[in-house]
């Protein structure tokens, strides 16, 4: 069967001049890589005896070239390629044999009736290497990486795979650029996870690319795309924040239905599993309008009934007549009297110049005989306000209690009191804000006090 077609368009460009495909003045060998394409025209054509013909055709070659370089004898006999290709009929393993005999791949030795591999095929293997990895969205970078680092350790680099990495850098900035500016948030998380791997990969490879540049300060060229590869790296690695604001801003913009905790982002999902969205209407468009139609005698007789229907005749109604208010009173909540009692207590003391201190007891009491315990609790309440900056600025009877001539001092001693409802209370004083605060011991304390075994307060 003959695969090509002798008369095709394609068959007449082989035969052509490379020369007609130039411009005028410029030859084919002025590009440096047509020129070492050139030199490797035997491996072209090695390359080019596999991939001709049909799909299938072309996956049987290189599965059969590819399993003969994985056979670790130097020689090899046709049975051990029947049983080794034991799936494949023999007809079939001649038709993907014959091309690579003719394209020097393999030599057939009549003698001792064996194959052997030529040495033209490892190198032609190494060209087909990246087919034996799994399909994935960065087996391109990874194996740019693997081939850059193994160059260089085995000092073979050159600067075309520095090229090459440098360009599939490039693609991937504007790729994961596109998927920012877009705004899909699945479009945005599934290029983050992708730039995490190839952050991932740039950063084992980092050691050997600062190598590179290392030992590339001799060259000047190869000098150049070492950096060049690292501003790339920098620009992959900075994106890391401009993917995080991005999705921040999606957060924001996310929206909860209701109390359900459903989110828009889980119905969009949802939505895109679905198979077919517009058989979610269901019934919705089953019922179509159904329009009216009403003669014109029908609509006659409406009209004539509506004319001689009884209605009930309205009366015209005024505005009711001006009337005053009823009085009323305004109740204020008055404050507890036992605030009063204290400020005129106080007041009082602070004209009796005998006494310049006052037992913190008196003011507790306020003049009562037998206070209660409420009384006394809320008085006690009321000593920090004396002197306070902020409450004198207040208007009413806090204000006038606040800026009273009397400052507030406690000990850490209770005292024991004669009061049915209150046991006992901490020892304190009252003294004008500009005089020096007497001992406590120098105060009149009532003879039940106890500073050895202190009571607690109510």
């Amino acid at each position: 069967m003959n695969l090509s077609d002798e008369t095709s368009p394609d068959a007449t460009a082989d035969r052509a001049d490379p020369q007609q495909w130039f411009r005028e003045g410029a030859a084919p060998m002025d590009a440096p890589l047509w020129w070492q394409l050139a030199q490797q025209a035997e491996m072209v054509e090695a390359l080019r005896s596999l991939c001709t013909g049909s799909p299938p055709l072309v996956q049987l070659r290189l599965w059969v070239f590819m399993e003969l370089m994985t056979l670790p004898q130097a020689r090899l006999s046709r049975e051990t390629l029947n049983l080794h290709f034991h799936l494949l009929r023999e007809e079939a393993l001649d038709l993907a044999l014959r091309p690579l005999r003719a394209a020097g791949l393999i030599e057939w030795d009549a003698g001792t009736l064996e194959y052997s591999v030529m040495p033209r095929a490892a190198g032609l293997m190494a060209l087909l290497a990246p087919l034996t990895r799994s399909a994935d969205e960065d087996t391109e970078l990874a194996g740019l990486l693997a081939q850059v680092a193994g160059a260089h350790q085995l000092g073979t680099l050159q600067p075309s795979q520095l090229k090459h990495l440098q360009a599939q850098l490039a693609r991937l900035h504007d790729e994961f650029a596109d998927a920012i500016a877009s705004g899909s948030e699945f479009r945005l998380r599934r290029s983050r996870e992708r730039h995490g791997r190839v952050f991932e990969l740039i950063d084992r490879a980092s050691q050997v690319l600062a190598a590179i540049t290392a030992a590339a300060q001799e060259h000047p060229g190869t000098l150049r795309l070492a950096r060049d590869i690292g501003l790339a790296q920098a620009r992959l690695l900075a994106m890391k924040s401009q993917f995080d604001r991005a999705l921040h801003q999606v957060e924001r913009q996310r929206v909860t239905l209701g109390s359900t905790g459903v989110t828009t982002t889980d119905v969009r999902r949802w939505l895109r599993g679905v198979a077919d969205p517009a058989a979610l209407l269901g019934d919705a468009l089953a019922l179509p309008v159904r329009p009216v139609f009403v003669m014109g005698h029908d609509m006659l007789d409406v009209t004539e009934a509506e004319f001689e229907r009884e209605r009930p005749v309205l009366q015209a109604e005024s505005l009711p007549e001006a009337a005053s208010a009823p009085p009323g009173e305004l109740h204020a909540l008055a404050l507890p009297k036992e605030l009063d009692a204290l400020i005129q207590a106080l007041a009082a003391w602070q004209h009796d110049a005998s006494a310049p201190a006052r037992d913190m007891v008196e003011a507790l009491q306020a003049g009562g005989s037998d206070p209660r315990y409420a009384a006394v609790a809320y008085r006690a309440q009321l000593m920090p306000l004396l002197g306070d900056p902020q409450s004198q600025a207040l208007k009413g009877a806090t204000g006038d209690l606040a800026r009273l001539p009397w400052r507030p001092r406690w000990a850490d001693r209770v005292q024991s009191l004669p009061w049915p409802e209150v046991s006992a209370a901490s020892i304190g004083c009252l003294h004008p804000p500009h005089a020096e605060p007497p001992p406590f011991e120098a105060l009149p304390i009532p003879p039940e006090a106890d500073d050895t075994a202190p009571a607690p307060a109510r």
